[in-house]
Parts: C-alpha cells; structure tokens; sequence
C-alpha cells in the first residue's frame, strides 16, 4: 500500500480528500457512528480505495462502510427471482420474455423480437429498481401514458409493443435492491452519502430521498476542478504530461500504445492504466504486452462465449446435432479424450479423403459396408454412443440433465471444474446438480425443446455474459479498464489508444430505440447527457500525471481524423516514437538441396514423376517424406471435383452400354443421366453445391455422345474404365515399380485393319492446354507413362488425350511414337533415380507457374531466398 501511495497524484488525493472531509463532516452534523454509515460509490473497483484513503484521512477509529447499492444489497440477503420476475439472468429471462411475447399475442414473432425485449429491459430495470416497491405502481401509470402502443397498421407497432412489454414487466418485477427500501435497513443505517460518478445513479439518488436529511450527495468529480493548460504540459519531472502519438493505422497504433506502457512500467510509473474504446484494439495491444513479460489486469472482461470453455460446451451441442458438419464433430473431437489420438487422427483423414461434409453421409457410409474400415467404423460407432443421447427433444431440465452426463462421460466435466471460465459457464448455464431447480418455475421450460432450441438458448446465454478473471499477482503494473472508471483511481500514468473520431466520440450515441419524450419520463440517458459524461470522464482522464494519446490516421484506406476532444487540446507537436529498434543481422535462407538416397521409393506413379521432372525438392518433400496437405471439408465444389465427377459418370455410362449395347440416341443420353445421378450420389455432392456444373451438363453430354459415335464409327470400342495397372523396373541398383490407373481403354483399329489397345485419358482443362501437352512430346509425361504401364512392350500401342469440353464439343489427341516416347521415358526414370541413390541433390527449382500452388512453397522457403 506504501508504494500506491506514493504514486497518488494530487488530482487524485484532492478528491478524496474533499470527499470524505464532507463526509466525516456530515457524520458529525447528524450524530452517527461511522459503522452505522453507508458510503456509496459509482462502482466496485472503488470500494478498496475508498477504505484507504479513509485510513489515511483517519488512521484511527471507526470507518463507514463504502459499498455499491448491487454489493450492498448482495450482502443482505439473496435474491431469488420467483414466477415471471425479470431476473437480470438470460438462462431465466430468456424463457420468461419468450412466454410475455406469447402472451401478448406475438407469438409468431418470438424469435424477432425477444432480443429487442430483453434489451429495452436490461435499460428500464435500474430505472423501475430505483423506484420504492410501495411506489411502483403509480409509477408504471404515469410512464404508460408516455409509452403508450401504436396501432394495428403503424409501422413501428412491433418496437411499441416491445417497448409497452418491457415497462410492464419490469414494474411487475421484483428487484434484488428492493430490500433497500425495507424499515429493517432503515433502521440499521442513521447516515447515507452518495459520492456520485459521471453519470446519476438512479438507485442510488432514490435511497438518498428515502433517508431524508440523513442523506448527503456528493459529486466525486467536479467540473470546477483545477484546469489543465492546453497544449503541451508539463509535470513535475519536466517530462511532457499530455503526449501526442499520430498513427498511420491499427497496428501502428497498438505497437506504439504497447511501447508506451513498457516504457512506463520499465521507468517505475506504475499502476499504468490502459484505457479500453476499442476492444479489437486492447486486444493486439493485450499480446503485444504479454509477449514483452508484462499481463494487464482486465476489469473489462470478455463475452464468456469467447473462452475455450464455453466452445467446449457448445462444440458438444453443435456435433450432436442430427445435420451435424464433419468439421463440427472433429472439432469436438479434439477437445474431449473420447478417442485416442491415432484413431482420432485416421478418421479425419478418411472424412477429409472423401470429402464427408456431413456427419451422417459418414455414418451411412461406413454403415454399408464396415468392413473395408473397421477400426474406423469402430470409432464413429463409438462417437454415435456419445452423440445419440441429446437427439429427442425434452424439456429444459432434462435437457441440462443430459448435458451434464455427456460433460461427465466425455471427460470434459473435470476440466470445466478446474478452470475458472468453465467453472462460470457450469454457473450460468445451471449445470451443477440442483441449480437447474432455479429455473423450475420459470414460464415455458417445461415445454419440449429441441437440440437445437437448446444450443440456441446456451449459446445466447453464454454470448450475454462477461467474463473476468480472478487477479491473483499481487498489486498489477497496468490496468485495462474503461475510460469513464478511471474516477479517483491512483494511476501514475494513463495510455489512451483509439482516440480518433469513431472511438472516442464527444456525444455517445444512447441506446435503444427511444423517444426523447420517452427518455425524458423514464430518465433514461440521453445524447446530451452521455455528451456531459464523455466530456467529465476525459477531462478526469487528462488529469493523470503521463498521458498519452493515441489515435490511427486511417482504417480500411480511408482517412480519419483525431477525435474532437484531441482537437480542442488546441494545437501540439507529435510525441517521439517509444518503440525501441532492434538491430537484425540478416540471415539469407539458401535454397534447400537435400538428399534422398536414404529414403527408397517403392512404387512410381505419372503424378509423382511429373512432381520430379518439375520441382525435385516438391517430389522429396511429397514423395519420399510423405507430407501432404489435408483437404478441405468444409471446401466449395470446384473444377477438381467437377473432373472426378466426370470421370465416374464415363465408367458408369460405358460399362451399362457394354452390358446392354444400343445405339438408340434417345437410350444413350437416359444412360448418361443415370450415371451421371449415380455418381453425384456416390461422390456425395449436393445438388445445390454443384448447380454450377449440372447446369452445363447437357450441352457437354450432347457433345460426348457426338463424339463417341464418331470414334465408334472408326472402328474403336470401350473395352475397360478404370483398369488399376503396374509394371517392374530395373535400376542399376534396385529396383521399381510403376503404377497408375487408366482411365480408359478401348480396341481400336488401327492401319492395315490391325486392331490394337487404344488407352484413353480424360481432360477437363481448356483444348489448347491438352494441345500443348500433345506438342510438348518427350516433355509430357502422363500418355508415355501409361504406355509403359502395358504388360506386353511389344504388342502395338496406341494413347490419345479426349477433350470432354463443357461447352459441347469433345475432342481426340492422339499422341504420335507413343513407343518411342515410353522407351525415353523408362531411360530418364532409371537415370534420375540411379542418380538420387548416389547422392545427387533434389533441389528446390523455384521456376515458373508450379510454384503458383505448390502444397510445399511454405517448406522450401522460396519468398525468402537469399
């Protein structure tokens, strides 16, 4: 405490001291012992300084007790919200306003407007709570007039009735401060004193009028306080007191505030305080802080559905639902022990291999036929166990009942326990055994709800709380708070960041949708009266003994000025720049060269030749260390998809047209039809996900089929689709084999009437690309290496590129010297991999378009080459 109190400014102490001088001076004009006194402040963060400088004022005796009206009321009695009692509680209010909507006669628009009911509430609560119970009906009457209901056919009927609604029901409430206004507290305080804020407490105020002349209202802040000169001015240490940081943008402007605060807590000006307008922004600076040592105390807090608690709850919810994602019950997976790591690991490389998007496609399709997978049919069948039980719809407290077991028999309950945000979501979603009792009586949860009317429910629950972390380091170097608590608080120095026109502006916009009559009878904030605040809270900010301001000079290319409370400082230079450069020795990152002869390859396909030829590192990385990229669930259908698809619609096709041969047009294009539905069913792609596709299809099914009775009228016919082939092949030292998988292979005659295999690769890429790979000759790999892929090197081979074009037209490019081209290829795969078993280098290329979507340019470091 010694060291704090060092650091009060004279601001600050000032305060205090004309505060609780009239407050010891009215103890004495009534007589009242300091113990039977209630001091009352505008908020909690005051109360330990409040007991301090009491102690400092006077060291000895008795002190009153300095309390806010919530804690004072907490300290009385507990509240417990009974029938349709607004209870400042989502888990009951949400169920209680859904049943007021009912009511009134709105239940088809429950869901638009329970929102905008429990908003317009939250702001007419504090306002019907300062009004005495005794009080509040003659109260309601007059603001009813004032609120009133617009007609059936008004355009705004719907904000009225919510407006009307929210009144009635929190003037029929009761509030936990109701036991204020009791003869029983009455009688055990002879003193009350109001040390008011920015703003009035209407609570507050209205205790004050019940205690009469035992009361006192003291302004904390005073506007005629001592004025700060404009400009540039100075403390006692000669040091700038107000400094000036223009930034260019958000992060320039985190860095610099974040440089600020270490340069404070380095030079010995603690508690700093970190002002809050910008949460997006506090954040950056939040890590930046935590990277260089130093963790703020965060009396903000965070919305509770942000912590990694409540996305465990709620990831649990979203992975049971029937229309569950793949994504959704992976990412579940990955926070529960449910399965071990290796099964966990092989079933997301089965869902992303096959492109599951959905839970259930993956099911179904492990349930037809288990046994090509059976450990991972096992595993879903396991995870089916754990998401089964929250399918059926029940009402709320069997629903919290069941999501307690599934915590439990996931493992996840322990964690929760032990954490202090999971320990605050088990509070608030009323988790715990007998807290669901809480929420027995509330109107509506007994009625069933769905899986997902209750994730609905948890998860607005969670995203309507904050979170704040307990504080257990001692006394904090820097403090994140917002503006308006900076009141009579002992900060050395002050970092305010977002001062810039958007975030700090001179007349805050009131919420709600109210009247300016409206706001006036109800006394709810208005634009001038938040504007009067603004102004008292920044005046007091500017106060500390170091400020610095900071503000951004453009957001998303546009530019933006200092906020008008920076502007009327008048005019000032730009403090210098905190941050502190480093000196970097630059390290130039070679390309890589590794070696491969200890990491043999087995087996070699067209694609991973291609990968060779192309980029060596590529083949090293892919090829012999096996890394691969993960697919996408979650992905679009693109052109990819569209081939595979394509690919599975020809099979189908020719292998029914080879079972029932026909050359009616009308027959062939049903056929293709059919395998083409066949096979979107197959590869799991939804209609609307491949709309794009389909809707060219028969224009592309029209020009296939021209095709093909112009290629049988030449003499060639389908013989096999999809023919899985491989062939051995000696090396100098080893040896290897090819594999590879034609798409198709037909009997075709060729000169002289000789008929020999025509092996047949399919293209969806443009027509000039296929053209190139024809001209390229030795260069193309694919068609020379399918040709080496034939049992007999000797029988006449023929291999030709179609072209299915979407636009209509399919097209034939038939390579010439396919033998000529296969003999060179097999020479060129046993030169390069005798050469890679000697030890030659497979390095990093880094030439042309194949690095544009390379898997690996992350690996091989290319952008940052020396």
């Amino acid at each position: 405490m010694t060291v704090i109190a060092k650091n009060d400014s004279k601001t600050q102490r000032m305060l205090w001291v004309q505060a609780l001088q009239a407050v010891r001076a009215h103890l004495q004009a009534r007589g009242a012992h300091p113990a039977r006194c209630m001091v009352l402040l505008p908020y909690a963060q005051l109360m330990g300084e409040a007991q301090r400088q009491w102690a400092l004022l006077c060291p000895e005796g008795f002190a009153p007790r300095f309390e806010t009206t919530r804690n004072w009321a907490q300290r009385l009695i507990g509240f417990m919200p009974q029938g349709l009692d607004y209870a400042q509680d989502q888990a009951r209010d949400r169920f209680t306003g859904a049943a007021l909507l009912e009511k009134a006669g709105l239940a088809l628009q429950r869901e638009m407007l329970l929102p905008a009911l429990l908003d317009a509430a939250a702001q007419l609560a504090p306002l019907a709570a300062a009004v005495p119970p005794e009080a509040r009906s003659a109260w309601l009457e007059q603001q009813r007039a004032v609120v009133g209901l617009a007609g059936e056919g008004s355009a705004l009927r719907y904000e009225a009735a919510v407006a009307r609604l929210a009144l009635e029901w929190v003037a029929a409430s009761h509030h936990a401060t109701d036991v204020l206004f009791t003869p029983a507290v009455r009688a055990e305080v002879d003193a009350i004193v109001l040390l008011q804020g920015f703003q009035p407490d209407a609570l507050a105020t209205s205790l004050c009028a019940a205690w009469g002349e035992a009361a006192l209202v003291l302004p904390l802040w005073r506007a005629d306080s001592p004025p700060l000169p404009l400009g540039e001015g100075w403390s006692e240490g000669g040091s700038p007191h107000i400094a000036r940081h223009p930034a260019q943008d958000a992060e320039d402007e985190a860095q610099r505030a974040a440089a600020c605060v270490i340069a404070h807590v380095q030079a010995g000006r603690t508690p700093v305080a970190l002002a809050s307008t910008d949460r997006a922004l506090v954040r950056r600076i939040t890590a930046l802080l935590q990277g260089a040592g130093i963790v703020p105390k965060d009396e903000n807090g965070w919305t509770l559905s942000t912590t990694r608690a409540a996305a465990w709850v709620m990831t649990l919810l979203r992975a049971a639902a029937w229309d569950a994602r793949s994504d959704a019950v992976l990412d579940w997976l990955k926070a529960v022990p449910a399965l071990s790591a290796p099964d966990q690991g092989a079933l997301e490389r089965w869902l992303r291999r096959n492109t599951l998007q959905t839970w259930a496609s993956a099911v179904q399709r492990l349930a037809e036929h288990p046994e090509r997978q059976p450990q991972i049919a096992a595993s879903a069948a396991q995870i089916e166990a754990l998401r089964q039980p929250l399918a059926a719809a029940r009402p709320l407290a069997a629903w919290l009942a069941s999501l307690r077991q599934q915590l439990q028999a996931s493992g996840q309950w322990t964690a929760l326990l032990q954490d202090d945000a999971g320990a605050r979501v088990l509070l608030e979603l009323h988790l715990h055994e007998g807290l669901d009792e809480d929420l027995a009586d509330v109107e509506g949860a007994a009625r069933k709800l769905s899986l997902q009317d209750f994730t609905h429910w948890a998860d607005q629950v969670l995203e309507a709380t904050r979170f704040k972390p307990d504080w257990e380091g001692g006394e904090p170097a820097v403090v994140l708070l917002p503006l308006a608590q900076l009141l009579a608080r002992p900060f050395v120095a002050l970092v305010l960041p977002g001062c810039d026109e958007k975030r700090l502006q001179t007349a805050p916009e009131p919420p709600g949708a109210w009247t300016a009559a409206q706001r006036a009878s109800l006394g709810l904030p208005t634009r001038a009266s938040l504007e009067l605040a603004q102004r008292a809270a920044w005046a007091c900010a500017l106060q500390a003994p170091q400020v610095d301001l900071l503000w951004r000079a453009s957001e998303g290319g546009e530019p933006l000025l200092a906020s008008p409370l920076v502007l009327a400082l008048g005019p000032g230079t730009a403090a210098p720049d905190t941050r502190v450069p480093r000196a970097i020795t630059p390290s130039p990152v070679a390309r890589p060269q590794p070696l491969g002869a200890q990491l043999p390859l087995a087996q070699l396909s067209a694609t991973a030749y291609t990968d060779l030829r192309q980029c060596p590192y590529r083949f090293y990385a892919q090829r012999l260390l096996g890394l691969q990229d993960q697919d996408e669930l979650e992905a679009e259908v693109d052109k990819r998809d569209f081939g595979t698809w394509l690919h599975a619609v020809l099979q189908r096709f020719h292998q029914a047209l080879l079972a029932a041969p026909t050359q009616d047009a009308t027959t062939r294009t049903q056929m293709m039809d059919t395998a083409a539905e066949a096979a979107r069913e197959q590869l799991g792609l939804s209609g609307s996900d491949f709309l794009p596709y389909a809707s060219g299809w028969p224009q592309l099914r029209a020009g296939y089929l021209q095709w093909l009775d112009k290629h049988e009228a030449a003499g060639a016919q389908f013989a096999q689709a999809e023919v899985q082939a491989s062939q051995g092949l000696a090396l100098a030292h080893g040896s290897l084999e090819l594999v590879g998988t034609l798409d198709r292979i037909d009997e075709a005659t060729g000169e002289g009437g000789r008929s020999s295999p025509l092996v047949i690769d399919y293209k969806t890429e443009s027509d000039s690309k296929t053209k190139a790979r024809i001209a390229d000759g030795a260069e193309d790999v694919q068609l020379a290496f399918y040709a080496a892929l034939q049992a007999d090197p000797n029988q006449p081979l023929r291999a030709a590129y179609v072209n299915v074009g979407e636009r209509g037209e399919t097209k034939t490019h038939e390579a010439q010297g396919v033998a000529a081209l296969r003999d060179a290829l097999l020479a060129g795969i046993r030169q390069d991999f005798d050469r890679i078993t000697q030890g030659a280098p497979l390095p990093a290329l880094g030439e042309g378009s194949v690095c544009d979507w390379c898997a690996v340019r992350g690996l091989c470091r290319k952008d940052f080459w020396a």
